[in-house]
């Protein structure tokens, strides 16, 4: 019989570390927002998994490689040992609509606001014997594209004001978290814990 689990699915630009506008290109321009380290690992000790979905469309359009993005993926989990914490899983997906490439893609379907890789996610658990509880799950991401993810893949979502804070646009466009927080420290310790704990 599957094991049932909570995750919480994490933007990470803008999110987890500091969106510099720019994509992040290096580990000297990796910079976490405050106490966000301190909140996954507050969420992992109340029996959360950690997943992170995120577009990386600076690929596509020759900014950065995927050598680059996957480094950084790993030097985010270096950080977050430091708090005794890590992320189990991390999706990306490397294509824009407006820069073709022959290489990518095939991968354009993926893009967030499309659930596919936390479609991904999910399937990957359950062929681990893994079954996550999407109605104790979250998806937590600074833009409308993160809350229709979440909301289209069945997932409780916030959106934190840190990075693009699109707070206004998901109004104007009828896109509504179920919570908006300050930022990732809050969103968890202020929203996901309680709610959970109840």
């Amino acid at each position: 019989m599957a094991r049932k689990t909570r995750v919480l699915f994490l933007d990470r630009d803008g999110t987890i570390n500091q969106d510099l506008g720019t994509y992040v290109k290096s580990r000297d321009e990796f910079v976490l927002i405050d106490r966000a380290d301190e909140a996954i690992a507050d969420a992992r000790a109340a029996g959360f998994m950690i997943v992170i979905i995120t577009n990386q469309a600076g690929i596509a359009r020759g900014i950065v490689t995927p050598e680059q993005v996957e480094d950084l993926n790993r030097y985010l989990n270096e950080l977050l040992s430091v708090k005794g914490t890590f992320y189990d899983r991390c999706y990306y997906c490397p294509s824009h609509p407006d820069y073709p490439h022959p290489e990518y893609d095939r991968f354009i379907e993926c893009r967030k606001p499309s659930p596919r890789m936390v479609e991904q996610a999910i399937e990957d658990f359950r062929s681990e014997g893994i079954e996550v509880d999407r109605s104790g799950s979250f998806f937590i991401g600074d833009k409308l594209v993160d809350v229709e993810c979440g909301l289209r893949a069945g997932l409780r979502t916030i959106l934190v004001r840190t990075g693009h804070n699109e707070e206004a646009l998901c109004i104007e466009r009828g896109v509504l978290p179920e919570h908006v927080a300050d930022d990732l420290y809050q969103a968890i310790a202020g929203y996901v814990l309680p709610s959970v704990s109840r």
